[in-house]
């Protein structure tokens, strides 16, 4: 069993986290009304569904599939969200493999928070993209991750090529 380490990410699971109102937009949702897709880091819009760069990734290129539509669970989502959530994530896939050219991907859901949601309230699919020996002593021993370039530059590559497979695609999002 490969097991994906990510100690570099304890910055983030013992900051404080915003508080989630009741009933009230999750993080994703305000990023998904946002019109500043630059400063969020949103790659590809869908009509149902969008796609973000994660702030505090696993890996470069660790991308978030996420519904417009506030739901936790995957048994919310309608038909159609459902399969633009999917549509996207391959999407993702070719994209990444354009142009980081990965050897693998980690591609799921964290349902709840015991199964690791970070984001309880708002579904969002993971596509994280894995190279062989992509994990090593950076953040096995000083807990700091190697990321190969900024985020903003790596969400540039992925917007030009999300959008270039988008209109090269017939499926229509």
């Amino acid at each position: 069993m490969d097991v994906l380490h990510a100690p570099w990410r304890i910055g983030y699971v013992l900051s404080p986290k915003r508080p989630v109102t009741p009933g009230g937009p999750s993080l994703f949702t305000e990023i998904g009304q946002s019109l500043d897709d630059e400063a969020n880091y949103v790659v590809a819009r869908g009509r149902y569904c969008f796609v973000v760069l994660n702030a505090y990734p696993y890996n470069a290129g660790h991308l978030m599939v996420v519904p417009y539509r506030q739901v936790a669970g995957l048994e919310s989502l309608t038909d159609e969200e459902s399969l633009e959530l999917m549509q996207l994530s391959q999407r993702c896939v070719r994209a990444l493999q354009a142009t980081l050219k990965p050897n693998g991907y980690n591609v799921g859901l964290n349902l709840g928070k015991c199964a690791g949601a970070g984001i309880v309230e708002h579904l969002h699919l993971h596509v994280v993209p894995r190279w062989e020996g992509d994990t090593n002593f950076m953040p096995v021993l000083s807990a700091t991750a190697v990321l190969p370039e900024a985020l903003s530059e790596t969400a540039a590559k992925l917007r030009a090529e999300l959008s270039r497979l988008s209109s090269s695609s017939s499926i229509n999002l």
